[in-house]
């Protein structure tokens, strides 16, 4: 026995290394508080320096040239890869600015929120001869003007004092007006140009992409919501009902559809361009109007893309009428998926892919626009990064899921090579060449939209508290109101979990109702009653028989592809 000193000096010792060694539970705390304080008002410098320099150089038209310092007309552009009928007295909608107002809100910026608004009632109009995209033109100047003017009368965030009297509602619902011709054809779906003075033009192009065609009910439903006229959430309902009911009977859709005829072009299916807010609207569209079509075509589609693109953290592109693989690869608009996962309650799955989407953000400095998953190389052509906001907002849903630090890591690692690679004098620009860093001369307004406000929510989330908002595929929050609907969706509260009531005992399970990765379990009585995730696919056989893997299908508890054994039978006998 050590005599009683000597005893007392060891535990002091041992108490003062446990002590040096192991921080208090409030250092690390006090570390990431700091750490997101830091980022957040390097993100405001990053809007500012964006914002101020469109505000000098360019507005009131339509996006900044940052490397001349100058303006580009582009809501004639957007979509328009060709450059076809361009007009030649059009002078810009001041997109940017509509596209930034939002964004000053979620900032704290009211005064200067209250300066746009009162600029753009009294200088906007849309009597304009530019043939636009309608799809771009509904995400980004109908959904920066609904969102902004439910921002500006919302009852608990009241910004002015009886100067405004509903003058971004009237140019929206003008603008609103404006798309409806697009949706007269023989098939209810819409043409993908319109001409805002004369409508649809002679001779147009009767091609759309299933993005084009089924992303619309957002703002197009919200305005019918806030005017009283039912035609615009009428027209895009019905297009979106058409659309899906040309899915094949593996439940997937094409991405490139003939308005006119109805008849698909472009078999090749995946999450990326051309179909990736598709899903994204369904879902949404069910958080914001509650019914529950919504939710039956979403959780069919949802299946159907784990079922056929699905492999390991990637999701390849297959053919809609088979399910065969198509083509391998990545592209920057996919950089979505993991966020959309998060809404449905399949965190596992998310966090997955989206640590994939960093690994190649890490590997190039940006994400590049295509990159081949089969040759592990870039897209020869499609090397470019046009300051893209889809990895962004993808780590800010995941930090808001999980808390874990790691994501805040993430976003540093995002704002400090966007500033290292992309900041130039007159603003941001675009990157045209990813290998080599070369820039572009283009700031998009989706930087300010959404690039900024994402990352800026990451490390400062006090906008969200204490209401419920989702965010359009542009960014714009809209937010959640029992008015729009009979009943509120069960599957939304802020923290993407929901209490589900049995037989008076309440559990935790996700926002897919009952359907959740991993699985969980709920008290149910005295008994325990499991819940199968989203992701799952089940086996061919009951008997969980097999003589290859593709008779496998996808765990109900880890979202991990099941393999077959050597004995025929289907488990998880590998990792991916």
């Amino acid at each position: 026995m050590l005599p009683s000193e000597v005893r007392t000096w060891v535990i002091l010792v041992i108490v003062l290394y446990l002590t040096l060694l192991i921080p208090s539970t409030s250092q690390p705390h006090s570390h990431w508080a700091a750490k997101k304080r830091l980022m957040r008002e390097k993100v405001r410098k990053m809007f500012y320096h964006a914002y101020d320099n469109y505000m000098i150089h360019a507005f009131p038209h339509d996006e900044l040239k940052p490397l001349t310092k100058s303006y580009t007309d582009s809501l004639s552009e957007l979509g328009n890869l060709n450059l076809e009928h361009l007009p030649q007295d059009y002078n810009g909608s001041a997109l940017t600015l509509i596209e930034s107002l939002s964004s000053l809100v979620v900032l704290g910026n009211n005064t200067e929120f209250e300066r746009a608004v009162l600029w753009l009632s009294e200088n906007l109009r849309f009597d304009v001869d530019a043939r636009i995209n309608l799809f771009e033109c509904n995400i980004r100047a109908l959904g920066g003007l609904v969102s902004a003017h439910i921002l500006a009368t919302y009852s608990t965030n009241r910004l002015f004092q009886g100067s405004y009297k509903n003058q971004l509602l009237v140019l929206a619902e003008d603008l609103g007006q404006r798309f409806l011709p697009a949706f007269d054809t023989p098939t209810g779906l819409p043409y993908a140009w319109i001409n805002l003075k004369y409508g649809v033009m002679e001779n147009e192009t009767t091609e759309t992409s299933t993005s084009g065609c089924g992303s619309l009910i957002l703002e197009m439903g919200a305005l019918s919501r806030l005017t009283g006229d039912p035609r615009y959430e009428s027209a895009a309902l019905h297009a979106l009902h058409k659309l899906w009911s040309m899915r094949s009977s593996l439940n997937l859709l094409g991405t490139t559809l003939d308005v006119v005829n109805g008849e698909w072009i472009e078999y090749s299916s995946g999450i990326g361009a051309g179909i990736d807010s598709f899903y994204e609207y369904l879902l949404k569209a069910y958080v914001l109007f509650g019914k529950e079509d919504f939710w039956r075509m979403f959780h069919s589609a949802y299946l159907a893309v784990q079922k056929y693109f699905r492999h390991g953290p990637w999701y390849h592109d297959a053919d809609m009428r088979t399910g065969k693989a198509t083509y391998w690869q990545l592209t920057s608009l996919q950089a979505f998926w993991p966020g959309l996962q998060v809404l449905v309650g399949d965190i596992a799955a998310a966090n997955s892919s989206h640590r994939e989407f960093f690994y190649v953000w890490e590997k190039f400095g940006v994400l590049p626009e295509r990159y081949l998953l089969d040759h592990q190389m870039l897209h020869p052509t499609e090397k470019y990064y046009p300051l893209r906001p889809e990895l962004a907002e993808s780590t800010f849903y995941l930090y808001q899921a999980t808390k874990d630090p790691w994501y805040i890591e993430v976003g540093e690692s995002i704002v400090n090579s966007l500033n290292l690679y992309t900041k130039v004098e007159g603003g941001f620009a675009s990157v045209r060449d990813v290998t080599t860093m070369q820039l572009e001369d283009h700031q998009h307004s989706f930087f300010l939209a959404e690039t900024c406000k994402y990352l800026y929510l990451l490390f400062d989330d006090s906008f969200l508290v204490d209401r419920n908002y989702i965010f359009t595929t542009e960014g714009h929050p809209l937010p959640v109101l029992s008015s729009w609907h009979e009943r509120l969706p069960e599957i939304y509260i802020p923290s993407n979990w929901t209490s589900v009531k049995r037989e008076k005992q309440t559990g935790q399970a996700s926002s897919m109702t009952l359907q959740v990765c991993p699985a969980t379990t709920l008290n149910k009585g005295h008994g325990v009653q499991h819940v199968q995730s989203g992701c799952h696919i089940p086996d061919a056989h009951i008997d969980h028989r097999c003589l290859s893997d593709e008779e496998c299908g996808v765990d109900c508890t880890t979202c991990r592809r099941r393999s077959c054994s050597m004995a025929g039978y289907c488990g998880l006998w590998f990792s991916i």
